[in-house]
């Protein structure tokens, strides 16, 4: 019988609920990503565009989005990016830092989008940027990510 690696850990298909993105989602939904998921993601020239739709869980005492739902968010669409961008495959990195400005409050059941950029790709890193927005509102945060590419586990090969 022959091996046949397992399933990657994430869908990478279009989203059925916005023509044009592709869903970037974990199949385990119980692990902490499901907290933020569904993750959409579009591609625009250098930029990728992550859309998360915070809801009353992601919320603080102000009725805003909670700081630590938008560094989840941050942290995963650096990633949702990567992917997007062309330059990390599922399960291929892990997060070295991640730096985050807090400029103002995101609401809730509004489209939330981090904005994305590369700057620069090595043999094992990614540096990235971006800014989190919303229709509307000025810039809620801006963030630097870097992540360290991995050799994926021979079941994700």
């Amino acid at each position: 019988m022959p091996n046949t690696p397992a399933q990657p850990p994430f869908t990478y298909d279009d989203d059925p609920d916005l023509p044009g993105w592709k869903r970037w989602q974990f199949r385990d939904t119980t692990r902490f990503n499901a907290f933020l998921e569904p993750l959409s993601v579009k591609v625009e020239g250098s930029i990728a565009r992550v859309r998360m739709l915070p809801r009353h869980e992601h919320s603080n005492m102000r009725g805003d989005v909670h700081g630590g739902a938008l560094l989840g968010f941050i942290d995963c669409a650096l990633f949702a990016a990567a992917r997007g961008l062309g330059v990390l495959q599922a399960g291929g990195a892990v997060t070295l830092d991640l730096s985050a400005q807090f400029i103002g409050g995101g609401a809730i059941a509004v489209p939330l989008e981090a904005h994305v950029e590369l700057l620069r790709e090595t043999n094992r890193m990614l540096f990235l940027r971006g800014l989190v927005v919303q229709e509307g509102v000025p810039t809620i945060a801006s963030f630097t990510g870097t992540l360290r590419k991995s050799t994926p586990p021979p079941s994700l090969v």
